[in-house]
């Protein structure tokens, strides 16, 4: 295994192997998964395994389990089938949307504001969780495998948020759709938003917590 410095790839996510120990790796992830066809070939792509490698730093059992278990979920969940009927009424206020803009890398991004949250129902807001994230990534440039998350919280207050629906929403995106966060601009943090961060961030993978989200959070926040 290289020992030299942890760089990013083209596609964003961190790698520290050469192109011949990584394609080695890929190799390995497929004799574990084994044959697959149809959609769940599609999810399956060198470039996909990397990033599930990448989130379990490049250990090809769990890497592979982590793999095998998104599988799973889409054949149980149908992400893909889910359409905009399904989701409107949590759409309405426009608490997640994809913008119409790139950052300076060409990733999309996807703003969230948590002061537009209009449900209660965590089966209804993860639903549209994913149908927003399934747009994104299907929407990603080619030579993209991340986005950017800008959080606003201006008007926020704690009863846009669950400790519940949170749990639920950090388990699908580090679950079913690892490495594909950039970079989360947390923006106008409130005060009052700080217990809350203190319950939530053990949810989260340290790499996540510490590189792509902590590090980014508005330095002045409102009292």
């Amino acid at each position: 295994m290289s020992t030299g410095p942890t760089k990013s790839t083209s596609n964003g996510f961190e790698n520290s192997l050469r192109p011949e120990e990584e394609q080695n790796k890929i190799d390995e992830m497929r004799k574990l998964i084994g044959l697959l066809s149809g959609k769940l070939a599609i999810y399956c792509s060198d470039v996909s395994i990397s990033r599930y490698l990448a989130a379990r730093s490049w250990n090809v059992k769990k890497a592979a389990k982590m793999l095998k278990a998104t599988l799973k979920w889409r054949l149980d969940y149908k992400p893909e089938e889910i359409r905009w009927d399904d989701v409107v009424s949590e759409a309405e206020t426009g608490k997640i949307y994809r913008s119409n803009y790139t950052d300076k890398h060409g990733r999309p991004v996807l703003v969230m504001r948590p002061r537009c949250q209009n449900t209660k129902s965590v089966k209804g807001q993860i639903k549209y969780l994913v149908y927003c994230m399934e747009n994104a990534v299907v929407n990603l440039p080619e030579d993209q495998e991340q986005m950017v998350w800008l959080i606003d919280f201006h008007g926020f207050n704690l009863s846009n948020i669950s400790v519940k629906v949170t749990k639920e929403t950090v388990h699908v995106l580090q679950d079913h759709y690892p490495e594909r966060l950039g970079i989360a601009i947390l923006y106008d943090v409130p005060k009052i938003f700080e217990p809350f961060w203190k319950v939530a961030k053990p949810f989260l993978d340290p790499k996540t917590a510490k590189s792509n989200l902590c590090t980014q959070m508005t330095p002045t926040a409102k009292k």
